[in-house]
C-alpha cells in the first residue's frame, strides 16, 4: 500500500514516509495517474517494466518526483535489482548510463539504475541514495514493485 505524502520542511512538494512501501502496478496508476502527463510517464514506466520482469528481474524500486505530489513530474528513477536478469533478454538501454541516460529518457521516459552500483556524488549504492530526499538530505520513502510474472499476474 502506498501511504499519504507529508510535508517536509525544505521539501518543494510533499513526499513518501520514510521506509521501502510495497505496491502494485495497479496501486501505482491508482494513485499517481492524475493527469495526462502521469499516465504518459506511467506507459513508459510499464514499457520498462515489462522488458525487466521478462528478463528475471525479481523487483525495482521506483523514486523520483512521480511518486511525490508535484502535479506535473518531468520523469520517474527507478533501481532495478541485477539478480536472476538474463542479459540476453534485457533491453541494453538499461546499462547505458551515458549523457545523462538520455536514451533511456527517450525510449522509457525515465532513468533505470542497477541497485548494485554506487551513485557517484555521493558514494552511496543507488537503493540508499533515492532513500535520500536531494532538498533536505532527509529520509524519504520508495516504491517497492515485485515482478509479477513470478506469480502469475498481471500489470
Amino acid at each position: 500500500m502506498i501511504p499519504t505524502c507529508l510535508r517536509v520542511l525544505g521539501s518543494p512538494w510533499p513526499i513518501l514516509p520514510p521506509g521501502i512501501h510495497n505496491s502494485t502496478l495497479a496501486e501505482v496508476y491508482a494513485r499517481y495517474v492524475i493527469n495526462q502527463s502521469r499516465l504518459l510517464l506511467f506507459e513508459g514506466l510499464k514499457n520498462g517494466l515489462d522488458n525487466l520482469f521478462s528478463s528475471g528481474c525479481p523487483q525495482i524500486f521506483l523514486d523520483g518526483s512521480y511518486v511525490t505530489d508535484k502535479p506535473i513530474p518531468n520523469d520517474y528513477e527507478v533501481c532495478w535489482d541485477m539478480n536472476f536478469v538474463d542479459p540476453n533478454l534485457l533491453d541494453p538501454v538499461f546499462f547505458d548510463l551515458s549523457n545523462e541516460r538520455f536514451n533511456q529518457k527517450q525510449k522509457y521516459l525515465g532513468e533505470y539504475f542497477p541497485a548494485s552500483i554506487t551513485e557517484a556524488m555521493t558514494g552511496k549504492p543507488f537503493l540508499d541514495f533515492f532513500q535520500t530526499d536531494k532538498y533536505t538530505g532527509k529520509q524519504k520513502g520508495i516504491i517497492r514493485l515485485t515482478n509479477h510474472l513470478n506469480t502469475g499476474g498481471i500489470i
